[in-house]
């Protein structure tokens, strides 16, 4: 560092006009200890949410940021001396030949070259001080632990939506464009049971609260209620896929689609092929469909703009929820009362409330700027809605007139699924990636996405898991695969 006194005085202007529009972070001429107990001065004194570890590794890396910016700066004058310097000598040298325009040309040449090395100067001292904050809150955050355990493989299509049966034995339902649903053993990744029944695409798939019944929407315009009676395999030892690895530091290392062959699908599973229960009265795709509390009802969802209420039991159709102004997206019913939210692509989403049967309210919520493409409800008094427009709202049933929390991404969300014990929604996105965040909104994770696991294609569907099973979370995409992961969050982030 220089040490002539035009330069250090330069220098202590400069920090003392910095020092009078710092907003957080002071400096002085003191010793780095004396720097240290002010910070931490600062840091007791401010109130933050941030951990005081936290914040003290902030302060630290911005004052060396600073201190690189400082000793660039003093450098910068020292250039612009050496500058003034030559100038002088070249026009003293202009005088006594006449290429003064040589001399010009040479001074513009040596400030050009002077100026170039040190704006690289400060794009390199940019990049290293971003990485170190990067790095920083990779190693002060606590991750969760993904390991991709299994992989469902068999369908030809790409795979719309998946779900897990709430009653013994515990297998995965996933339902595939390729005009088929299958069950799956969660264990094995053996597929147990196929049903042909439709005619289109199957977009849905949820099984019956108390009973081993199916329930899927299709693109032929009906929906299908089946029974299924599986005997699962005996487990195999689960082969180690991928290592445990914290979820944020893996990078995608291929775009490269191995899904493109053909899969053959599993030769020796048993298939169905005729409904006990098909329910008509729409006249557009159905997208979605679900059980009601009890199971005696389901309500379907249209892109003929409508979702339907049927009785179970006799096929009637008990009421047609009509208001939306374009295609429904999604359909979901409440786990323990009598509320079904339906979103659309008119960029709302609907609550309809059945407690009273005198009364069938609606209340419509507008959130959203895009496509609203799922909207669930949580176990507490919670609805969560993510949509085409990158973003994911958390929403209060007794108060929703505005979200309590936004969740902002760089890709459009897909149908969302919130656990049921951890409160934590998973974020199927059209980019491949699959997110993890808590009911505040706080992000804890991405799952692994390399060229050796993840999904390959859009990821249009997630699914949680509450039973002791070695998979808590399922994920589905247009790669024509379902994937069973382990999600481990610490108890320090559950707690938060």
């Amino acid at each position: 560092m220089p040490v002539e006194s035009g330069s250090s005085a330069a220098a202590r202007q400069a920090k003392q006009k910095r020092k009078s529009h710092s907003l957080s972070i002071r400096r002085t001429n003191s010793t780095e200890q004396d720097r240290s107990g002010l910070q931490r001065d600062m840091v007791e004194g401010q109130d933050s949410k941030l951990p005081l570890s936290l914040r003290s590794n902030l302060l630290d890396l911005f004052s060396q940021i600073e201190r690189e910016f400082e000793n660039l700066y003093i450098e910068n004058l020292e250039l612009r001396r050496e500058i003034e310097t030559l100038n002088d000598r070249l026009t003293a040298e202009g005088q006594t030949f006449e290429g003064a325009d040589l001399a010009k040309g040479a001074l513009k040449t040596k400030a050009s070259h002077s100026t170039s090395q040190l704006s690289q100067k400060l794009k390199t001292t940019y990049k290293a001080s971003t990485s170190k904050i990067v790095s920083s809150f990779k190693a002060t955050t606590s991750r969760a632990v993904c390991q991709l355990v299994r992989e469902y493989v068999g369908h030809r299509d790409g795979i719309w939506d998946l779900s897990v049966t709430r009653t013994q034995p515990v297998v995965l339902g996933t339902a595939s464009a390729d005009h088929s649903a299958m069950l799956w053993s969660i264990e094995t990744g053996k597929c147990l049971l196929k049903y042909m029944g439709h005619q289109g695409s199957v977009n849905s798939i949820k099984f019956h609260p108390t009973e081993q019944m199916a329930l899927t929407a299709s693109g032929d315009q009906t929906a299908h209620i089946w029974r299924y009676m599986v005997q699962l395999p005996t487990p195999q030892p689960v082969a180690d896929i991928s290592q445990q690895t914290p979820c944020e530091d893996d990078v995608d290392f291929s775009d490269k689609d191995e899904a493109d062959g053909e899969v053959e699908g599993p030769n020796d599973c048993p298939s169905i092929r005729m409904a006990t229960t098909t329910l008509r009265s729409h006249q557009g795709v159905v997208i979605a469909a679900d059980w009601l509390v009890g199971g005696k009802q389901v309500v379907t969802a249209s892109w003929d703009r409508a979702a339907n209420l049927y009785d179970v039991e006799t096929s009637e159709l008990v009421h047609s929820l009509t208001g939306h102004d374009q295609e429904l997206t999604h359909c979901c019913t409440h786990p323990t009362q009598r509320l079904v939210v339906t979103s659309s692509r008119d960029t709302t989403f609907r609550l309809w409330d059945f407690r009273d049967p005198s009364i069938h309210s609606v209340n419509v919520f507008q959130g959203h700027t895009d496509t609203v493409t799922s909207a669930v409800f949580t176990v507490g008094d919670n609805v969560v809605s993510g949509s085409d427009d990158r973003t994911v709202k958390v929403w209060d049933l007794k108060n929703m007139r505005s979200p309590i929390a936004t969740i902002r991404t760089d890709s459009a969300v897909n149908r969302i699924s919130v656990s049921v014990n951890q409160k934590i929604i998973a974020l199927p996105h059209d980019n491949r990636q699959v997110r993890l965040f808590d009911m505040s909104g706080v992000r804890l994770a991405r799952l692994p996405r390399s060229n050796r696991q993840g999904h390959r294609r859009m990821v249009c569907c997630s699914a949680w898991c509450e039973e002791n099973n070695t998979c808590n979370l399922f994920t589905c995409g247009f790669d024509r695969q379902a994937i069973g992961w382990n999600i481990n969050i610490p108890v320090l982030l559950q707690e938060k």
